[in-house]
């Protein structure tokens, strides 16, 4: 099985960027976690703070492997181009976010790519990605 997991922006600063909501840990160092409990997936990462980028790597992707696992970041609530370049695939995307998007501020909890993808997963922190390679493996029934 292979996942791509898509990080957009801001998330390259994971470990340093306000520690009190997205804690102390690189997503590098989580990355490693994920590929040591799942060691019969192929995990793909990328990450960029440029829309236009992930929307071009949610194409690539979307057709060379089983499921994405998109952290969309601030883009979430603002791109109505990525939520169509989810629609324009043909896995399933899991939207996760770190920090619990419902209790933030009221611009955050709207999130224009929901509606295209598989299902949504917010505020477990970085355990938040391991429980959407756990719903991949279920929606692709591993």
């Amino acid at each position: 099985m292979k996942i791509c997991i898509i990080n957009g922006p801001n998330l390259n600063l994971l470990g340093k960027r306000e520690p009190d909501k997205y804690g102390n840990r690189s997503f590098e160092d989580y990355l490693g976690y994920l590929q040591a409990k799942y060691p019969s997936i192929t995990f793909d990462f990328f990450q960029s703070n440029v829309e236009g980028e992930l929307i071009n790597e949610i194409q690539k992707k979307g057709f060379s492997t089983d499921g994405i696992i998109l952290n969309a970041g601030g883009y979430t609530h603002t791109s109505v181009a990525i939520g169509d370049a989810i629609a324009s695939v043909k896995v399933p995307v899991i939207e996760v976010h770190i920090t619990n998007i419902a209790a933030r501020e009221e611009f955050r909890q709207i999130s224009l790519i929901a509606r295209n993808c598989a299902g949504s997963i917010s505020g477990f922190g970085l355990d938040s990605y391991r429980l959407a390679v756990e719903a991949l493996m279920a929606k692709i029934e591993i």
